[in-house]
C-alpha cells in the first residue's frame, strides 16, 4: 500500500475512530463491551420490570430493582480500586463479567421478586466494576489524546442505550418472556470473560493502598440505599427526612476520608482547594441536573397531550444531545477542552431552566408550536453535559499520581450512580411539593414543572461555577 494510501486509510488525529485501529480495537471491543452491557441491561430491565410484577407479584419491592442495582454497581466500582494486592485489572475484568453472568442467571430464574432483586444486586456487582474498568484502561489501552474520545465512545453508547434498550425490552415485555431478557445476558458475559485474556492488556498493579476504608464504603452504601428508598415513598416529609440522612452519611464519609489513611477517593478528592475535588463535584453536580428528565415523558403527557410512545422519543433527544456534543468536542484539548467543560455546564444550566417556562405550558392538544421549543431545551440539556464530559474524564485521569489512577477512575460511575440517586430523591421532593401528587391534575403538574425544572438548574449553577476554576487546576 502506497503512504498515500495509508494517510486516507487511517483516521486523522482528532476521530473517534482511531479507536477502532488494529492497535486498538480488541481493547475497544472489550471495554465498551462491558459499558454496552451496563448500559444497555439498565434500560431492559426498567422496561421489564412491570412484567415481572405481573408474572410473579412484588409490587411493594419494586423500587428495589434499581436502588439495589445501583448500590451493588458502586460497590463493584469500588471493587476495582479496592482489590486484592496481585490481581491485576485483566483479572477483574474476567470476574465481573462471570459475576454478571451470574447474576443474569439468578435473575431469570427467580420464582420471586426477592431471588430477582438478589439477581440485580449481583448484575450491579459485575456491570458497575465493568463501568470502572473501561476507565481504568484507558491510560493502559490508548495514548493520551485518545483518552477522551475513549470516554466520548462510552457517551455515545449510553445514548444509544436509551433507545434500544426500552425497544429490546419491549420484546421480552408479555407473560414470562422477561426471563428471556435476562437469559441471554449469561452467554455474553461468559464470553466477555473468556475474551478478556486475550483481548485486554495484563497492566502493572501500581497501587499504594494501606488497607480497605470500610467505614467510608459502608457510609457511602447507607447514603446510596436511604436516598433510592426516598425516592418510593410517596410521603414527602418521610422522603425529605431519608434525604437528609442520607446528606449527613455523605457528609461523615467525607469527613473521614480527609483524615483516614485508608481512602477510598483519591489524594485531595475531599479538599476544594484541589481541582480533582472540584472536577468530581462539577461532574456530581451535572449529573444531578441530568436526571431531571425522568419527569419530563409524564409532563408531555399530561400537560401537553403526547403519546406515551412520543414522549418517549422526545425525551430520548437528551440522550441524543449527549451524544451528537460528545462527539463535536472530542477533538478539543488545552484552553477549548476548559472552555468546553464551562460552556457545557452553563448550557445545561440554561436549558433546564428553559423547561420551567416550555414544558410547564397547557397545551392538551398537543400544539407542535408549544412542544417545539420544549424539545429544544431536551436536546440542549443533553448537550451540555456531553460538550464537557469527555474531558473531565481526561482530566481526572491527568491529576492524579500513577497509584491513585485506579481510586480515581472507580469514583467517575461513582459519582455518576451518586449523582443520580440524589438528583431523583430531590426532583421526587420537589415535584411533590409543588402539587404534582395534590393538587394533582393539569393544575397540579403545571406547578410541578415550573418549580422542578427552576430548581433543578441551581446544581446546573453550581457546576457552572466550579468548572470555572479548572482553568489553574
Amino acid at each position: 500500500m502506497s503512504d498515500i494510501d495509508q494517510t486516507i486509510a487511517i483516521p486523522n488525529a482528532s476521530s473517534v475512530f482511531r479507536l477502532f485501529l488494529p492497535a486498538h480495537l480488541p481493547a475497544t471491543f472489550m471495554l465498551a463491551g462491558g459499558v454496552t452491557l451496563y448500559a444497555v441491561e439498565s434500560y431492559i430491565t426498567a422496561t421489564i420490570t412491570p412484567s415481572i410484577v405481573r408474572d410473579i407479584g412484588g409490587l411493594a419491592l419494586i423500587s428495589w430493582m434499581t436502588s439495589l442495582f445501583v448500590a451493588a454497581a458502586i460497590l463493584g466500582s469500588i471493587f476495582v480500586a479496592m482489590r486484592p494486592r496481585g490481581i491485576g485489572l485483566r483479572v477483574v475484568y474476567v470476574i465481573a463479567a462471570l459475576v454478571f453472568g451470574v447474576g443474569s442467571m439468578v435473575a431469570a430464574i427467580g420464582p420471586s421478586m426477592p431471588v430477582v432483586l438478589i439477581g440485580r444486586a449481583v448484575q450491579g456487582l459485575g456491570t458497575g466494576a465493568l463501568a470502572a474498568l473501561g476507565y481504568a484502561f484507558i491510560r493502559y489501552v490508548y495514548p493520551e489524546p485518545l483518552w477522551p474520545k475513549a470516554s466520548t465512545l462510552y457517551a455515545a453508547i449510553w445514548g444509544v442505550a436509551t433507545v434500544i434498550g426500552p425497544t429490546l425490552g419491549g420484546f421480552f415485555s408479555s407473560g414470562s418472556n422477561w426471563r428471556y431478557a435476562f437469559i441471554v445476558l449469561v452467554p455474553l458475559g461468559l464470553a466477555m470473560a473468556a475474551l478478556a485474556p486475550r483481548l485486554l492488556p495484563e497492566v502493572r498493579d501500581e497501587r499504594d493502598q494501606a488497607g480497605t476504608p470500610v467505614l467510608q464504603i459502608g457510609l457511602l452504601l447507607t447514603a446510596v440505599l436511604m436516598v433510592s428508598a426516598a425516592g418510593a415513598i410517596d410521603v414527602t416529609a418521610i422522603k425529605a427526612l431519608l434525604i437528609i440522612a442520607s446528606v449527613i452519611a455523605v457528609s461523615a464519609m467525607l469527613g473521614i476520608e480527609g483524615r483516614s489513611r485508608n481512602r477510598l477517593l483519591p489524594s485531595g478528592a475531599v479538599s476544594l482547594s484541589r481541582p480533582i475535588c472540584r472536577v468530581y463535584l462539577a461532574m456530581l453536580a451535572m449529573t444531578v441536573v441530568l436526571v431531571s428528565d425522568v419527569f419530563i415523558p409524564y409532563f408531555l403527557q399530561v400537560l401537553h397531550g403526547v403519546t406515551p410512545l412520543i414522549s418517549g422519543y422526545l425525551v430520548a433527544l437528551v440522550a441524543v444531545g449527549w451524544t451528537f456534543a460528545a462527539f463535536l468536542g472530542s477533538s478539543l484539548s488545552g484552553r477549548q477542552a476548559y472552555l468546553a467543560i464551562v460552556a457545557g455546564a452553563l448550557i445545561e444550566a440554561a436549558a433546564t431552566a428553559s423547561l420551567a417556562v416550555f414544558l410547564a405550558n397547557e397545551n392538551p392538544q398537543g400544539d407542535l408550536p408549544l412542544i417545539l421549543p420544549a424539545a429544544a431545551a431536551m436536546l440542549m440539556m443533553g448537550f451540555g453535559i456531553g460538550l464537557g464530559w469527555a474531558h473531565l474524564v481526561a482530566m481526572v485521569l491527568k491529576l492524579v499520581a500513577s497509584n491513585e489512577q485506579d481510586k480515581a477512575s472507580a469514583a467517575i460511575p461513582t459519582m455518576s450512580s451518586l449523582g443520580g440517586a440524589f438528583g431523583a430523591a430531590f426532583a421526587g421532593v420537589i415535584a411533590n411539593g409543588a402539587g404534582l401528587v395534590d393538587p394533582g391534575g393539569m393544575s397540579g403538574a403545571l406547578s410541578a414543572a415550573h418549580w422542578l425544572y427552576l430548581l433543578m438548574a441551581l446544581p446546573g449553577i453550581l457546576a457552572v461555577g466550579v468548572s470555572l476554576t479548572l482553568r489553574t487546576g
